[in-house]
């Protein structure tokens, strides 16, 4: 069975990037992928106060093995500022380089409160993992005024964007299993 991943990316409390994961976790298990939620809210930030780049920090490479031992990620993305959380980019900041995101298959579902839902950010972190090569599937989700029209047991009061989210999700459980033997090639094992 193939594991895909979900990041919840913000440390916010109560987020709704944390209650979308939480949506969509067993979504995937219906569709035949294992899954864990990695929550920022998690990463041991305290560890790395002042920059400790560079520095073999147990907690953080106890953190990081749950996206370097999965064959997919989805990353749930708010939008904060015009751009995706800084906790998100210090996340990935301490991922080893090149290795983390080498051919790892991601998704991403966007939502926020405004009427793009996240467009930018998902954006803005798309080029982040491109240059670190991942492979990224080409459907997005975006859920606009997420308060509004998100409820984490309804589900979505716009029927379309429930239906784009079903087709990610299916579609990137295939997507991940018909990759799943390039990140190993990729990384030389």
């Amino acid at each position: 069975m193939i594991k895909i991943n979900i990041l919840s990316g913000t440390d916010r409390p109560d987020s709704n990037a944390m209650k979308v994961a939480e949506y969509i976790y067993p979504k995937l298990k219906g569709y035949g992928a294992q899954s864990e939620i990695i929550s920022l809210r998690e990463f041991p930030i305290k560890e790395i106060a002042g920059g400790r780049y560079g520095d073999d920090i147990p907690s953080i490479k106890e953190f990081n093995k749950r996206v370097l031992n999965c064959g997919g990620l989805i990353f749930v993305v708010p939008e904060y500022n015009g751009s995706f959380p800084g906790i998100l980019k210090l996340f990935i900041d301490y991922l080893p380089f090149p290795k983390a995101f080498l051919k790892l298959p991601i998704a991403f579902i966007g939502e926020a409160d405004g009427a793009f839902g996240s467009l930018r950010s998902v954006e803005q972190l798309q080029m982040i993992c491109n240059y670190r090569n991942a492979y990224l599937f080409p459907e997005r989700v975006f859920i606009r005024r997420v308060s509004k029209n998100f409820d984490p047991l309804e589900g979505f009061d716009d029927e379309l964007t429930g239906q784009l989210l079903e087709s990610l999700l299916k579609n990137f459980v295939a997507f991940t299993d018909r990759n799943k033997g390039e990140r190993e090639r990729g990384a030389g094992t």
